[in-house]
């Protein structure tokens, strides 16, 4: 009897010292600020550009077809921010140096990607950019950043490759990582693939809207644009988007299409419109920048005509595959539009990976000549003709000219 209250005794004891330790709030680290006060077992580093002699030249040069290597890391760490800004004669150095990463002694990159793109900057152009993994700082978009977590377990090498016939004169740079013992084995690899395209409108051509009568369905995405082909276990995490659209259509009646795991169409992810899958709706054209979706750069043409970047990550719910993932858009509904389209995807996997297609040259990496109040006055008077000439307004159908 004796040993059993005394056991009693024991466990209300222990209850009475636990029971305040159980009733605290759990602290998940799920949240940034949150997880700010725990404190962390790494070490932290940085490899930049400073001046190694102390004085003030704290750039590097980068010659005309030379690769630098930026950062060649030993052991297991967690690259957690870059930062560079460039000065160059070429004003397309953004679009013709090209960034590349590789983890764990990889012999093909997990990143390969113009400067620019990268970074959320279209056409080798620079504007203030502000998303939360990405962002183009002032002044006017020249401090490029970012915070992506880039694990690796043995090793990681950046290099950035001057593909100009001009010099990089000045290129700075910090990349700031964690040095760690070992990383969880759970850890995804960084992957970001750049692609173009001139699209092709297909056997209903550029008919938008059904302006020039019904359009077809779309019953496999077969012609879709292709952001990302995929090949292994990951989750994809988020897409600048670079359109240049050579009418004043709306480009953005294009449907996004992820196919997960081999899946056939309908995919498990099948959006309602471009501007939808961006967030947004009614065809806008306005600057619009939220931490995860958005517009850093918009036309200011007649309709949609030009140049627009939108952007969207999926920091919250990545979108997951076991084996592989095929992410597209169409072009216009149906892939009825010629646009030129220029896309960066950006995910994470288990290694190895399937090796990216090459690279486009950097001569087919320029910007297309712009279309502008010249060739809209020469579609004017094309379509005049056709309509047999005469005093005519631009709204008018031959059959209804008197």
């Amino acid at each position: 009897m004796k040993a059993k209250k005394n056991l009693w005794a024991l466990v209300l004891g222990l209850l009475l010292f636990f029971l305040p330790v159980l009733a605290q709030e759990k602290f998940t680290g799920s949240s940034l600020l949150e997880d700010l006060a725990r404190l962390k077992n790494y070490q932290r580093l940085r490899i930049s550009s400073y001046d190694r002699s102390g004085k003030n030249s704290d750039a590097i040069k980068i010659q005309p077809g030379e690769t630098a290597e930026l950062a060649r890391i030993e052991g297991a760490g967690i690259i957690t921010h870059i930062w560079i800004t460039v000065s160059c004669p070429d004003p397309m150095i953004r679009r013709n140096a090209v960034l590349r990463m590789y983890w764990d002694g990889e012999k093909n990159p997990s990143v390969e990607c113009p400067l620019g793109d990268f970074f959320g900057q279209g056409w080798g152009e620079k504007y203030n950019f502000v998303s939360l993994p990405l962002a183009a700082s002032p002044g006017g978009g020249n401090g490029l950043n970012s915070y992506f977590p880039m694990p690796f377990s043995n090793g990681a090498l950046i290099t950035l490759e001057n593909q100009s016939d001009q010099p990089i004169n000045a290129f700075y740079y910090y990349i700031d990582y964690e040095k760690h013992k070992s990383l969880p084995a759970d850890l995804g690899r960084f992957h970001a693939f750049w692609n173009r395209e001139l699209t092709d409108p297909g056997q209903d051509g550029e008919n938008e809207w059904s302006v020039l009568g019904p359009q077809s369905p779309n019953l496999n995405g077969a012609g879709n644009y292709l952001i990302a082909e995929i090949e292994g276990k990951g989750q994809f995490v988020g897409i600048n988007y670079y359109v240049d659209n050579p009418s004043p259509m709306w480009y953005g009646e294009g449907d996004d299409m992820f196919f997960i795991d081999g899946e056939k169409w309908p995919p498990s992810l099948h959006g309602t419109g471009t501007e939808d899958f961006f967030n947004s709706s009614w065809s806008p054209k306005e600057i619009y920048q939220h931490p995860f979706f958005g517009y850093a750069r918009v036309n200011h043409e007649t309709g949609w005509l030009g140049r627009t970047h939108c952007y969207r990550f999926f920091l919250e719910s990545p979108i997951t595959f076991e084996k592989s993932l095929r992410a597209t858009i169409e072009h216009g509904h149906n892939n009825c539009l010629v646009l030129d389209l220029v896309t960066v995807a950006y995910w994470y996997q288990k290694e190895p990976h399937k090796p990216f297609p090459a690279l486009r040259p950097k001569e087919e990496r320029q910007n297309r000549p712009a279309v502008g109040v010249v060739e809209i006055h020469r579609w004017r008077e094309a379509w005049r003709q056709s309509q047999g000439g005469g005093k005519l307004w631009g709204n008018e159908r031959k059959e209804e000219k008197k």
